[in-house]
């Protein structure tokens, strides 16, 4: 029953900021805050109170079995893993920051904004937490059309423009999953005597030939791959980052790009396995094109907002790479990326609706010299240009490290591309601080500098980003269970592709020997371990 207050304490704190904020804009913000900080609390609850899990043992957390459409064989299946435990407390802790980085922005019907804030999270967190197909597709919409709002109502210029082409680009490959999820649902039902179900679980191992697999695959990874997103399907982000207001921008970098890689981790690879492993060398290729695209485009920005949304491309890119790199290290360097580029591109994009509040602009050539106006600024806006260059110590480095040394035992010649985006990040992260914070103050501006609400969103965030470079060993392990049992799924085994984990790599992910023979592991359903 736990799970169900993750999904239904945001869903009903905005149901009642809309009346409360008619009266009380202020009651309605603060309503808003406990709900999410409850949120947050009760993920840290679970994630504290759960003991070590061994993956032979089961690696499911918590569940939640209801009946909601039986003739159709949909239910309310919630289930909760390392992995998606870790995405809820992400999205609690980034609700959080963005009901504050509100609170001085918005000042026009507070409580509608409010509602969608509020439903867009719980929508979130319903994706990270459903294993039925149809309520995983339930959800996957329904976070849509409360930011489709948020940009529309309570964006900057061209405001209507990018909700439009944000809505367009994710509900038509949405549909396209939709019509994936339909297929699978009827395969398999025809191959077990009309038994009709949507249950992730049951469907794992169904058989079918490798064109119907390429196909039903495509369809989840176009719908993955806009929400990532991966060149080229990315061009509705740098719009909706720009045009959304600061609250929505944080959740969109922070949390939402995260559920196109959610689903590559939780549904493609493990439900397509051999389709995704031919497909692999092409998402490769992807992953290193949006690394360097997404780093180039980013130094060639002059407006602040567009040049955090080109260095997300560029991010998530090391994410797919990572994902079909196909070892256990590089999933879980994709992992810590995930945690980390939410935290530190969460707070950029915080900056970024700060300096414009303050000065009415996010253009680059304009800005310069807020450092001796806003020093704590400057220095907050410095630790996380450092973290996404990929400082050591912060969480990015060790995502991207990890990330970058599975992909090695995959392709050294991706690897060494690939390496050369953290070289341009470090060009376009120490650039945005010198344009913004150095330089001559040729505007004469005066600004000030981080009220104790500000600092405190900070420090929260300063924590986060430390704690991951620094111990990102209660990460992994909280993941370990879960990427042994989707490895497992997808055919891999505990070491993947290359074999036997090297010593480093088990002591790193905590994993045991194992003898690898190299067959194929019979995956559920399917005595000829085909998918």
């Amino acid at each position: 029953m736990i799970l169900i207050w993750f999904i239904l304490i945001p869903a009903a704190a905005g149901l009642l900021a809309w009346p409360v904020g008619r009266k009380s804009p202020l009651a309605a913000r603060w309503l808003c805050l406990a709900a999410m900080v409850a949120t947050l609390a009760l993920g840290g609850w679970l994630w504290a109170a759960t003991p070590d899990h061994d993956a032979a043992q089961g690696h499911w957390l918590a569940q939640f079995r209801a009946p909601w459409i039986p003739q159709w064989g949909a239910q309310i299946n919630l289930r909760l893993d390392g992995l998606s435990l870790l995405l809820v407390l992400l999205t609690g802790l980034l609700g959080v920051m963005a009901v504050l980085c509100s609170w001085s922005e918005i000042h026009d019907r507070v409580g509608l904004f409010h509602l969608n804030l509020m439903w867009m999270l719980a929508g979130l967190m319903g994706v990270f937490l459903a294993l039925d197909l149809f309520l995983f597709y339930f959800f996957f919409e329904l976070m849509l059309v409360p930011l489709y709002f948020l940009i529309a109502i309570w964006g900057h210029e061209h405001r209507r423009y990018a909700a439009v082409k944000f809505f367009i680009f994710t509900q038509v490959s949405g549909l396209f999953m939709l019509a994936g999820i339909l297929a699978l649902y009827f395969i398999h039902g025809r191959q077990h005597g009309g038994d009709y179900t949507f249950d992730y679980v049951r469907l794992l191992g169904t058989s079918m030939s490798p064109t119907s697999a390429w196909l039903i695959m495509g369809t989840f990874f176009l719908a993955f791959a806009v929400k990532l997103p991966a060149v080229p399907v990315h061009t509705w982000l740098p719009d909706a980052h720009t045009e959304a207001p600061t609250a929505g921008s944080v959740i969109l970098a922070g949390v939402l790009l995260k559920v196109g890689a959610y689903g590559l981790l939780r549904f493609l690879v493990p439900l397509f396995p051999a389709a995704a492993r031919d497909f692999a060398p092409a998402a490769q290729v992807l992953g290193v094109a949006g690394i360097l695209y997404g780093a180039i485009m980013a130094f060639a920005q002059r407006d602040l907002k567009r040049l955090v949304a080109y260095s997300s491309i560029s991010h998530m890119g090391f994410v797919l790479l990572g994902v079909f790199s196909w070892n256990s290290l590089a999933m879980a360097g994709a992992m810590v990326v995930i945690l980390a580029h939410g935290v530190s591109t969460g707070a950029l994009f915080i900056l970024a609706g700060q300096v414009q509040e303050r000065t009415g602009t996010r253009d680059l050539d304009r800005l310069g010299g807020l450092w001796e106006t806003a020093p704590r600024m400057g220095g907050v806006a410095m630790l996380f240009a450092l973290a996404s260059l990929g400082l050591p110590g912060l969480g990015n480095f060790i995502g991207e490290f990890l990330v970058l040394a599975g992909t090695f035992q995959a392709s050294p010649v991706l690897t060494v591309v690939a390496a050369g985006g953290m070289v341009a990040s470090a060009i376009y992260a120490l650039w945005l601080v010198q344009r913004i914070f150095h330089g001559p103050n040729r505007e004469s501006w005066r600004l000030g500098d981080l009220n104790a609400r500000e600092g405190l969103m900070y420090a929260a965030l300063v924590a986060a980003i430390v704690w991951i470079g620094l111990y990102p060993r209660a990460f992994l392990d909280t993941f370990k269970p879960a990427g042994q049992w989707l490895r497992e799924m997808s055919g891999t085994g505990v070491g993947g592709s290359t074999g036997v984990p090297p010593v480093e790599v088990r002591s790193l992910l905590g994993t045991k020997p194992s003898v690898n023979t190299g067959e194929t592991p019979v995956l559920p359903g399917n005595s000829e371990g085909r998918p």
